[in-house]
């Protein structure tokens, strides 16, 4: 049924935002140049490694060694514009469709990530991940690394349609509001690196 309901929202969301979806293209090429799409690896269900698609909303800036600089340094305003509604999101709806995603799921992060979990954090995983998530509407980036783990976890134990229902509710007031884009003194969140090395 879950599998049902991400595809009719999501086939419809994409018929019914074509136009402008394709406006935000049109302005990222003009504005950022190409490539339009940010593409990467993430992991989805049981660690199963897909690529995630985002409008780009940052330069490719780098230091005299080649090095891209800080995430914070190459996000522009027009990038920040787009990540403060979720609009470099709306590639994602794409990755629904394609099955490696759900509407409502913890948010796939980084690969590197992976070996970094305890046994408990990792269980985020047994379920498909999401554009949206218990995490994202209680406090988004602007939360520890811990809580966002703690909610993730919780929202695997207790899901069900009830619940996605109302993540997605919240989450259309959320994106309204602009609530918990990102974290203090960082683009999103800063690298996590362990729970040892944030408690």
């Amino acid at each position: 049924m879950k599998r049902v309901i991400d595809l009719l929202i999501s086939i419809s969301l994409v018929l019914l935002l074509f136009p402008f979806i394709m406006i935000i293209a049109v302005l990222v090429r003009l504005k950022l140049g190409a490539p339009i799409i940010f593409k990467q690896q993430r992991p989805g269900l049981h660690g199963v490694p897909f690529y995630l698609y985002k409008f780009r909303t940052m330069t490719d800036e780098s230091d005299g060694n080649g090095q891209l600089l800080p995430d914070h340094v190459r996000l522009t305003a027009f990038g920040k514009f787009l990540r403060k509604y979720s609009l470099d999101e709306l590639l994602q709806l794409v990755n629904v469709i394609k099955g490696e995603l759900s509407l409502v799921g913890p948010r796939p992060l980084l690969m590197e990530y992976l070996p970094l979990y305890t046994e408990e954090q990792a269980r985020r995983h047994e379920v498909k991940p999401g554009i949206t998530g218990w995490a994202q509407v209680n406090g988004r980036n602007a939360i520890t690394w811990e809580e966002k783990f703690r909610l993730d976890n919780w929202y695997v134990k207790n899901r069900c349609f009830q619940l996605d229902c109302i993540i997605l509710f919240l989450t259309l007031q959320k994106v309204v509001r602009s609530d918990g884009v990102s974290s203090a003194n960082h683009a999103t969140m800063p690298v996590f690196r362990g729970s040892i090395h944030n408690q």
